[in-house]
C-alpha cells in the first residue's frame, strides 16, 4: 500500500479498550441457517473439563494483556445457556483471578429461550452476568419453525419475563427478517411485538445464507426478494427509531445509555482475547509492530485435551498495512455515528491524512462525510457498505 504509507504515530496500548470473548461450542439443535462454531451436545456437558481448559486457556493468553482491565466479557456459543449457574460462578471467578476487569465491566451471555428458567436467570444474576441476549429470532411460531429454533414464541415471551424479574436491566432481544414464508406485514410485526417486551437493546438484523450451512446447500423456498429485504430493513429500522430505539449500528438499536460495549469495541477496532473452542483474539503489539492474532482449534475434545499449550490453536503476527486499513473501515464503518480520524490513528499508530485521501473519492460521491475530523457512513453508504468497502479496498491494495 505504498500509496498511502506514511509515517505512523505509534501506538499507546493502554489507551485501547479490551474485552474478552468466551466460546461455549454446544447447542441442543444446530439450526440450518447458522455457521459459528457449534455442535450438537450428546449426554451430558462435561463442564468440569471444559472449565478447567478455559482457565488454562486464560493462563496462557493474559501475560499478553500489557496489564489492562477487561471492560467486557461476551460469553456465547453454541448455546451457553445449557451450562449451569455454577459453571458460570466458577469461570467469572476465575476469569477475576487472571485478569484485572473495570468496576463496572459489562458481562454478557447469550441465551435460547428454551434452555433458561427464572431461578438459573437467578444463578447467572449471582455469578456476576449483569446483560442476557436472548435468541429471539421471531415472534411467529411459523417463522421459528422455518428456520429450525427450537422454542416457540410463548417461551421467547416468558424469557424476557422471567430476566426482568431475576433483576436484568440489560437485556438484548435478537430478532431477524428475510426469512423464509416472511412478508414485510410479519417482519413489522415482529418488530412491534419484540419493542413490546421492551428490552434496553434489539438487534434486528436480515437472515444470510452462508457458505457450508445447510441453507446454503439447499436454500428454503418464498425466501424474500431483495426489494422485500430493503423494505424489511428500512421500515423496520423506523418503526425501532420511532419505538425510542437508536440505530447506532448497521443492525443494533438501543435506548440510551444501552449499548452493547463488548460490540461496539469490535466495531471500534479494540483488542480482545477470545478463549473456548474456535475462539478468536485480537491484541495491539506495543512499539507499532502490528497485531498479534490468536485463533484456538475448533474442535471440542482437542480444545479439552491441549488448552493452555502451543497445540491449542496458533498466534501470528499481522503487520500488514493493507490488511490493517481495511478492517478497521470494515467495523468502524458500520457505526451510524460513524468515528473521529483520532480513533483511526489511535488504534493503527497510522497519520489521519492518509484516511482522509483513500476516503476522499467516497465522500465526493455522498457515500460518506468528511467534516469535523469525523467520518460518517451516508444513508445511501450504510445500504451499500459492501460496495463501499469493496472499493475502498481496491485502492488500498494499488
Amino acid at each position: 500500500m505504498t500509496e498511502y504509507s506514511l509515517r505512523a504515530n505509534g501506538y499507546n496500548v493502554e489507551r485501547i479498550p479490551l474485552t474478552l470473548y468466551v466460546h461455549t461450542p454446544w447447542c441442543v439443535r444446530k439450526c440450518p441457517y447458522c455457521d459459528f462454531n457449534s455442535h450438537e451436545i450428546s449426554g451430558d456437558l462435561p463442564e468440569r473439563r471444559y472449565l478447567s481448559a478455559l482457565l488454562s486457556d486464560l493462563d496462557s493468553d493474559a501475560p499478553l494483556t500489557s496489564g489492562r482491565e477487561l471492560a467486557a466479557i461476551f460469553i456465547g456459543g453454541g448455546t451457553p445457556s445449557l451450562c449451569s449457574g455454577k459453571f458460570f460462578a466458577a469461570l467469572l471467578t476465575g476469569i477475576g483471578e487472571r485478569v484485572s476487569r473495570t468496576s463496572d465491566v459489562e458481562i454478557t451471555l447469550e441465551a435460547n429461550p428454551g434452555t433458561i428458567t427464572e431461578r438459573y436467570l437467578g444463578e447467572l444474576r449471582e455469578a456476576g452476568v449483569n446483560r442476557l441476549s436472548v435468541g429471539v429470532q421471531s415472534l411467529n411460531d411459523t417463522l421459528l419453525s422455518e428456520i429450525g429454533r427450537i422454542h416457540d414464541a410463548g417461551q421467547a415471551r416468558d424469557a424476557v419475563a422471567a430476566a426482568k424479574r431475576a433483576g436484568f436491566e440489560e437485556i438484548n432481544v435478537d430478532l431477524m427478517f428475510g426469512l423464509p414464508g416472511q412478508t414485510l406485514d410479519l417482519a413489522l410485526k415482529d418488530v412491534e411485538q419484540a419493542m413490546s417486551l421492551a428490552p434496553a437493546h434489539i438487534s434486528y438484523y436480515q437472515l444470510t445464507l452462508e457458505s457450508g450451512t445447510p441453507f446454503a446447500r439447499q436454500p428454503p423456498p418464498r425466501l424474500p426478494d431483495e426489494d422485500r429485504l430493503w423494505e424489511m430493513q428500512r421500515q423496520g429500522a423506523e418503526a425501532l427509531e420511532k419505538g425510542g430505539y437508536a440505530r447506532y449500528e448497521i443492525s443494533a438499536y438501543a435506548r440510551a445509555d444501552h449499548q452493547c460495549r463488548h460490540n461496539r469495541n469490535y466495531w471500534e477496532f479494540g483488542d480482545y482475547l477470545g478463549i473456548g473452542a474456535g475462539a478468536h483474539g485480537k491484541l495491539t503489539i506495543p512499539g507499532n509492530a502490528g497485531y498479534l492474532r490468536t485463533r484456538k482449534t475448533a474442535n471440542p475434545s482437542a480444545y479439552q485435551r491441549w488448552a493452555g499449550t502451543d497445540r491449542c490453536g496458533s498466534r501470528h503476527a499481522e503487520r500488514s498495512e493493507s490488511n490493517q486499513v481495511v478492517e478497521f473501515l470494515l467495523n468502524a464503518l458500520r457505526l451510524v455515528d460513524g468515528f473521529p480520524l483520532s480513533l483511526y490513528a489511535e488504534r493503527t499508530g497510522r497519520a489521519e491524512v492518509e484516511l482522509e485521501e483513500l476516503l476522499g473519492p467516497a465522500a465526493r460521491e455522498g457515500l460518506i462525510s468528511l467534516e469535523g475530523g469525523r467520518v460518517r457512513p451516508s444513508a445511501r453508504g450504510l445500504r451499500y457498505l459492501d460496495d463501499l468497502l469493496a472499493r475502498i479496498a481496491s485502492r488500498v491494495d494499488r
